[in-house]
């Protein structure tokens, strides 16, 4: 029975990773992340507080709640980014 050959190519090794960490977020991440969240929360609840769709914005009416749930979801989406 003939015999295999031995390997030629060296054991393998990972490329190099030519990207650079980013680093941390800046200062003012966070505090517009939580703003825009808060934010969103308190449109909402006024709209459900008023009643009789009085506040935030009455021209608005429902489209209010898009607005601030837009708001809370921008914020939310920042989250994916937070180092």
């Amino acid at each position: 029975m003939p015999e295999s050959k031995g390997r030629s190519k060296p054991a393998y090794t990972p490329p190099r990773s030519a990207k650079k960490d980013p680093g941390p977020n800046a200062r003012w991440f966070v505090p517009v992340m939580l703003g825009l969240m808060l934010a969103g929360l308190i449109w909402v609840v006024t709209y459900y507080i008023s009643g009789v769709n009085e506040y935030p914005v009455p021209q608005l009416g429902r489209w209010n709640l898009g607005v601030g749930f837009g708001l809370m979801m921008s914020g939310f989406l920042m989250t994916t980014r937070w180092r």
